[in-house]
């Protein structure tokens, strides 16, 4: 399995996203440029300019018409995916982090870092099908808890919303009116701040990383937690196989410690466990700094992940792993 190097990013990766079909790849950045990528070849098709920061996560439209990226610039933009003009500026008081797209894409959810003396939260835009109708204006306002929210995300039928983060614990809302439905306990929960958070392709079920270190697979509905996924370094990316019952796990040490890390090249894997048993099934090394983003195909046969490195690192599958037993 030869990986495909793409190197387009002049700073530290932070997102990667697929669109539904599975032929293109978005890749998010601190260096203010959102890329799009054809996911077979790695050949590089543009860059989404107009953001005046680092760009911490993006998602795109099931026709993969629209882009929505958030950004440390204080902005969640639209971009029109085929052009790469942008399309509306949702302007905040603080950074923007997380973004996400409802099902159907008439909604959007975005939350904000603390910042000064405003908390983090959590915003719910209505997202015009006519960019010329766009409003800033948010449907609903989440007024979060304590440290950053990392991640939000929409549960079954846009009913509910989910979040984690600095905090540790992960949250369900009702995304009609705002109220906290569900939180995770702390005996079960992550003990450190949650990274990063992945929906398997139904729904069902959702996976967060996290600096204690492990992986926790989660109910969306009831909020109990499943399985749990040890490491022996902090997890900053998660994803979900699509096809088989494989999670991946992707990190390493903060930047500011990686001095202290093994000399040898290559040290930073994405290690693969079965999803259902625990065990460890492999791993796949090459990147030179921790692994920041991780993506699956929607096809299941390929996958990619961004590090501190700058590179993304795009892997097809070589037939022997679709035969792997445990």
């Amino acid at each position: 399995m030869r990986p495909i190097l793409m190197k387009g990013h002049e700073r530290p990766l932070s997102f990667l996203k697929y669109n539904r079909d599975g032929d293109l790849l978005f890749s998010c950045a601190k260096d203010h440029n959102p890329t799009l990528w054809f996911a077979d070849n790695g050949e590089r098709l543009g860059t989404f300019r107009g953001h005046n920061g680092a760009v911490w996560s993006c998602d795109v439209s099931r026709d993969s018409a629209r882009l929505i990226t958030g950004s440390a610039d204080q902005s969640a933009k639209l971009w029109n995916v085929q052009t790469g003009h942008q399309l509306y500026s949702f302007n905040f008081d603080s950074p923007a982090r997380s973004v996400d797209f409802s099902v159907g894409d008439k909604l959007a959810v975005i939350t904000t870092d603390p910042f000064m003396e405003l908390p983090s939260a959590i915003h719910v835009k209505r997202i015009a099908n006519d960019p010329t109708q766009q409003i800033g204006e948010s449907v609903l306002l989440i007024k979060g808890p304590q440290g950053r929210i990392n991640r939000a995300i929409w549960g079954p039928l846009n009913t509910t919303i989910i979040s984690a983060g600095e905090d540790a614990v992960i949250r369900i809302w009702d995304s009609e009116t705002g109220k906290l439905l569900k939180e995770s306990d702390k005996e079960s929960g992550h003990k450190k701040t949650v990274t990063s958070l992945a929906k398997s392709a139904d729904g069902s079920h959702f996976l967060t990383g996290s600096l204690d270190k492990s992986a926790r697979l989660w109910d969306t509905r009831s909020l109990t937690l499943i399985k749990t996924y040890v490491t022996e370094r902090p997890v900053n990316a998660v994803a979900m196989s699509p096809l088989l019952d494989h999670v991946v796990i992707g990190g390493g040490q903060d930047a500011s410690a990686v001095t202290t890390t093994d000399h040898r090249a290559g040290k930073f894997e994405a290690k693969f466990f079965d999803k259902i048993l625990q065990e460890e099934i492999g791993g796949v090394k090459g990147h030179f700094g921790p692994i920041n983003a991780l993506a699956f195909n929607p096809d299941g046969k390929s996958f990619s992940s961004g590090g501190e490195d700058g590179y993304v690192r795009l892997h097809h599958f070589d037939a022997d792993y679709f035969a792997i037993k445990i």
